[in-house]
């Protein structure tokens, strides 16, 4: 079971190994970022609040050789499980770079769904809606390939566990994958996953992930569509996630707005969702704005006041926290 100190002493070796051994072997970096907040919420005017840690996270890059690379993101606050050693860590992969355009990763990474949302950092989302949030995982072990065609240009085909099922059943998830860009102003996420649940049902997503560079303005769009075999109409399980951030100096103005649906004729025939991640029948509204501050002027240290809601729980939150980053070691 990897415990912190396991962790620490791990990086400490690898540290020390890449110093005797040059440049055949070295760790490029070794960093920590961490979130705290003060949480508030009134869940159906119910008011709660409390301090809480979010993240602290510990990442490890560096190289085995000229063509294999390693990553390692451990979350300290996370406690393994006999079920599940690998719990708290979401990135333990080696990258073989076989050919100037071509690479094989192994090892635990993320599961390849396209979008922003799902895309980003956990520690870079202050809320999640509902298809992102009920995913039972993220990260898990399995093998992708990598074409690069283009520089900033990357076509992906993976193959791992099912996002949408518990570690027992056995479910695959099948994904293709494309991050890049069209021209300078529009980057893209884009995937067609083709996953499994634990009853061996199969569903099509087709996930678009849109990001819009507009000088001091950034917006994101993510549009996905959920189509089960069987389902009789194609654009009947859906959601729609618009982000804005606007950037003044050290400060940035933000707001996320989604809405999900799922029909409620989306059903099998013992009347079972087709949909484990947003049943049929259901909708669900949610939309917040934020703001953002970096004393330092850079990512190093960050503050952060949100408010947000949704009308599938009645919620109402309200954040207030900061995000810290530093090194422990770079390789110059």
């Amino acid at each position: 079971m990897l415990t912190t100190r396991k962790i620490i002493l791990t990086t400490l070796t690898l540290c020390l190994y890449a110093l005797a051994h040059g440049q055949q072997f070295h760790v490029d970096e070794v960093s920590i970022d961490t979130r705290a907040t003060f949480h508030q919420e009134t869940i159906n005017g119910v008011y709660n609040s409390g301090f809480k840690g979010d993240y602290l996270n510990l990442h490890i890059l560096g190289q085995i050789t000229d063509k294999l690379s390693f990553r390692i993101r451990h979350r300290l606050n996370v406690l393994p499980t006999k079920e599940n050693p690998f719990k708290a860590t979401d990135f333990l992969w080696l990258k073989w770079q076989f050919a100037p355009q071509w690479s094989l990763t192994a090892g635990k990474q993320p599961i390849l769904i396209g979008g922003y949302e799902i895309d980003s950092p956990p520690i870079e989302v202050y809320y999640y809606g509902a298809f992102s949030a009920r995913l039972d995982r993220y990260y898990d072990f399995g093998a992708s390939v990598t074409f690069s065609p283009a520089p900033g240009q990357a076509i992906s085909l993976q193959f791992c566990p099912s996002p949408v099922s518990t570690a027992m059943q056995s479910a695959y998830s099948y994904n293709l994958y494309w991050n890049g860009h069209i021209g300078r102003y529009w980057k893209t996420i884009w995937s067609y996953n083709l996953v499994e649940d634990g009853m061996k049902r199969k569903m099509n997503w087709f996930v678009l992930g849109n990001k819009f560079l507009l000088g001091k303005l950034v917006v994101d769009v993510d549009l996905i569509d959920r189509v089960a075999f069987g389902q009789s109409n194609f654009f009947s399980d859906w959601s729609v996630i618009g982000k804005a951030i606007l950037s003044l100096g050290k400060w940035n103005l933000c707001t996320k707005v989604g809405y999900e649906r799922n029909s409620a004729a989306n059903v099998d025939a013992n009347g079972v969702s087709l949909d484990l991640l947003l049943p049929a029948g259901e909708d669900f509204f949610y939309g917040g704005a934020g703001v953002e501050f970096f004393p330092l002027g850079n990512e190093k240290l960050r503050l952060h006041a949100v408010y947000f809601r949704d009308n599938h729980d009645h919620m109402n939150n309200f954040d207030i926290g900061v995000t810290w980053r530093f090194d422990i070691y770079r390789r110059k």
